[in-house]
């Protein structure tokens, strides 16, 4: 089962994509962990993309789909896996879609999230972070005991700049010009499934998991 999840910054994919991975016991790919994986080992892919990002530059998306399939070939992919993170435009999307092909195979779901704007914009701009220890809280859905305070480490709490309304924005703009058409061109190859990303989680991922069958 090979699935991709797509949606909006801060619209709980990467949240749902990890309870997919440990439900249907495949893995969960994001574009971020294979970067790190491949720096930290010191692959010769991952010393071309640390050259891109030391320079603040992103990683081309030859580059990326490279990382990506060399990522397929290990033996924990071969039940299948969740892509997150990636495709993010078009032309990467065909190009996965071209290098699957290569290969006999092809993505079996896309997963499209889908909350409006109003609600990203309320749930991230909710979002509070302690900068010491890194614990993230929710001031509806996961507050802390003391208001402002972590809870593990007693450090004051702030909203971080990418959580920021006008940062959220501009996000969620870029997501609408670029990520957007993904869903018409996952609709038109029949892989194409919309789940109502404003329901709770639980109730996201029974829908999710109705789509996939048990």
């Amino acid at each position: 089962m090979k699935i991709i999840m797509l949606g909006a910054p801060g619209a709980g994919k990467g949240t749902q994509a990890k309870k997919i991975a440990d439900k249907y016991q495949i893995p969960h790919i994001s574009t971020g962990d294979i970067f790190r994986a491949n720096i930290k080992e010191g692959t010769e892919l991952g010393k071309k993309a640390k050259s891109y990002m030391d320079q603040g530059q992103l990683v081309p998306d030859e580059l990326t789909l490279e990382l990506i399939m060399d990522r397929f070939q290990n033996p924990d992919c071969k039940n299948g896996y969740v892509l997150d993170g990636f495709p993010r435009t078009i032309p990467q999307a065909e190009a996965l879609t071209e290098a699957l092909a290569k290969k006999g195979e092809t993505i079996d779901y896309a997963i499209n999230v889908e909350v409006p704007d109003e609600n990203i914009i309320n749930r991230m701009g909710g979002r509070r972070a302690c900068l010491a220890c890194g614990s993230t809280y929710h001031i509806v859905y996961a507050p802390t005991r003391v208001e402002g305070i972590c809870d593990r480490c007693g450090e004051k709490l702030v909203l971080r700049d990418d959580d920021k309304p006008e940062t959220v924005k501009n996000r969620l703009n870029v997501y609408h010009n670029q990520t957007q058409p993904l869903i018409e061109y996952y609709t038109r190859q029949g892989k194409l499934a919309e789940v109502d990303g404003t329901q709770s989680m639980e109730d996201v991922f029974n829908a999710i998991v109705k789509i996939l069958g048990a």
